[in-house]
């Protein structure tokens, strides 16, 4: 069964990719692997720095991943979701702990989605080459349909509000925030650096992403974009989709290292993965990894082509979060005593999955969205 379930993954990914976008995968993975080790990430998680600055110069300069999705006009690769999303999956397989949700994904698709023709000139090319480092403030990353409801933005275009939790605002050079304004919901750029803003970092589960609380009071910004339903939803899909490529990484990493430990680890003269009860518990978690996957690629086929894409990336955004959470605990489990002590590493993709669980809204909130969509279209 072992020999079987490390086959799989690399029939599907075959089928699902072409030669380009194979190698591409290849050597993304070679690059991550080499720099983001686990010992890398504990070294984050104790320390002040938010990242490696050397790492993000050559992840932008070599492999061109800051800007893979922004179109070539504005400095970026021209790639779309899929190309993207193989970046998001070998940086969930290592949990890669700079900024490329916050900044490339978040800030790079609110510019982009969001901004006019004089912010894309402006920002976009930046942020595509990873000189720029952005942040998106949202009111909240849990549900879309609670974006303007806390920060708003007088007639002064000053913004006003809380933000109890925000990405990589530790990290950012310049920080982006949808609001809520007279003409409605508006994509604005704080103008203030981001050292003048009061922010505090919290507390978290999980310490390979770290998470900061913002407070917004009169804070002088430009706004630089109008945001209709549609856009919204179309933002909050790309995040989704990303996502759920990290998330798909991550379980498949933890997959693969459980399976290497149930041939490594002996109990009554032979090996545990020889047992027929753990053959069942890994075929099954193989099996749910598999459709979750397809549904991930899926989803991002979708949104390249253009197309309406809330029922894939929401059906994305909930089969990977319950698979990478199913995963992550039989990880802990097949291993025994050793799965539960700060010294294994299982514990570090535990959290990762966790915290990805409900970013961007829960899976029980994807599976509303989705049928709410449903009922809507039918």
């Amino acid at each position: 069964m072992c020999e079987v379930s490390e086959s799989l993954g690399d029939e599907y990914m075959s089928a699902a990719l072409s030669s380009e976008q194979r190698q591409f995968k290849e050597a993304t993975a070679r690059f991550f692997s080499g720099v983001s080790p686990t010992t890398v990430v504990r070294d984050y998680m104790s320390g002040e720095t938010g990242f490696d600055a050397l790492v993000w110069r050559r992840l932008a300069e070599e492999l061109g991943l800051t800007g893979i999705h922004i179109p070539e006009v504005y400095g970026g690769a021209g790639f779309g979701p899929v190309e993207l999303g193989i970046a998001c999956e070998e940086m969930g397989r290592t949990l890669y702990t700079g900024p490329f949700l916050s900044s490339s994904v978040m800030a790079g698709y609110a510019v982009l989605r969001l901004g006019n023709d004089d912010a894309k000139a402006r920002y976009l090319p930046g942020l595509a080459s990873g000189e720029i480092i952005g942040a998106l403030l949202l009111d909240s990353l849990d549900a879309e349909r609670a974006w303007g409801r806390v920060v708003k933005a007088d007639e002064m275009q000053r913004l006003h509000g809380d933000v109890p939790i925000a990405l990589g605002v530790g990290d950012a050079s310049v920080i982006f925030a949808l609001a809520e304004s007279r003409e409605g919901l508006a994509l604005y750029r704080l103008l203030d650096p981001p050292s003048k803003l009061v922010t505090h970092e919290r507390s978290a589960l999980d310490p390979t992403r770290r998470i900061y609380q913002v407070r917004l009071n009169a804070a002088p910004a430009e706004r630089i974009g109008l945001c209709h339903r549609t856009a919204s939803a179309e933002l909050f899909n790309d995040f989704c989709v990303a996502l759920a490529h990290e998330q798909i990484g991550g379980a498949s990493a933890l997959f693969e290292s459980t399976v290497a430990y149930t041939k490594m680890r002996y109990q009554f003269g032979r090996p545990i993965g020889s047992f027929q009860a753990l053959k069942h518990r890994c075929a099954d978690l193989l099996l749910d990894l598999e459709l979750a996957k397809s549904a991930t690629y899926e989803a991002a086929t979708v949104l390249a082509r253009g197309e309406n894409g809330v029922e894939m990336a929401s059906m994305a955004k909930a089969m990977a979060s319950d698979v990478y959470m199913s995963v992550a605990k039989a990880a802990i489990q097949l291993r025994g005593g050793i799965g539960f002590t700060w010294e294994d590493d299982t514990h570090l993709w535990f959290k990762r999955a966790k915290s990805s669980e409900v970013l961007f809204g829960s899976p029980s909130y994807h599976r509303e969205r989705m049928m709410v969509y449903l009922e809507d279209v039918a």
